[in-house]
């Protein structure tokens, strides 16, 4: 049995996609970049921020940084509730607590934001721990599915990850604990087949059928 389920949170607990396309294009704006192609503003969707701007944009470290901070500067005072969580969440979070799970929340967003997030849709009353970044450190989401696992003393096979990108799949198996998928988020179609998910959901139900069933 899977005892503890590990959680990320944008593409898979909520439907960030406006908030954080329009603070990324507020943080592109400001070095004078208008980007029009909206599906290159999604790419942001996942990984951390300073990565997806140099790998993106082709920015320096200090550019990165000031990028960050300029997405930040929207994003705690407007983009953090252009948010939603997706139909079902809150339910299957109260399911899966009230059949006797751990449930945790690994996030690369910085944990103040996402506190934030999931006090604002309801969801921390059914979650025992929530991890994310500092404001100036970013942390590897294998680490965090580390520390949880061993906060709580219990073997990796006890644990499963759940994600909507490839990012979530390879830090569950540098961990050494199992993801599943859920394609209703924000990854291009065949990214988490070939990022090798355990399993692959497509919507909140077969997700929830899922956990329940492990």
């Amino acid at each position: 049995m899977k005892t503890h389920i590990i959680f990320d949170l944008d593409g898979t607990l909520t439907d960030s996609q406006e908030g954080i396309t329009n603070c990324v294009r507020y943080a592109l704006e400001s070095f004078g970049i208008h980007e029009t192609d909206y599906s290159r503003l999604c790419l942001f969707i996942g990984p951390p921020l300073d990565a997806s701007f140099k790998e993106f944009y082709g920015f320096s470290d200090e550019d990165a940084q000031k990028a960050v901070k300029k997405y930040r500067e929207r994003f705690e005072t407007v983009g953090l509730f252009e948010n939603r969580p997706y139909d079902g969440i809150v339910d299957m979070l109260r399911l899966l607590k009230d059949s006797g799970r751990v449930l945790c929340v690994a996030t690369s967003k910085p944990e103040k934001f996402s506190r934030r997030i999931l006090d604002h849709f309801g969801m921390t009353p059914y979650l025992d721990c929530i991890l994310g970044n500092s404001m100036h450190l970013q942390v590897e989401k294998s680490d965090m599915i580390k520390k949880i696992v061993d906060l709580y003393g219990i073997s990796k096979e006890q644990a499963v990850m759940v994600g909507d990108r490839r990012f979530d799949v390879e830090a569950a198996h540098k961990a050494g604990v199992d993801c599943i998928g859920v394609s209703y988020g924000f990854a291009p179609e065949g990214e988490l087949e070939k990022a090798g998910a355990d399993h692959i959901v497509d919507t909140v139900p077969r997700l929830t059928e899922q956990l329940l069933s492990l």
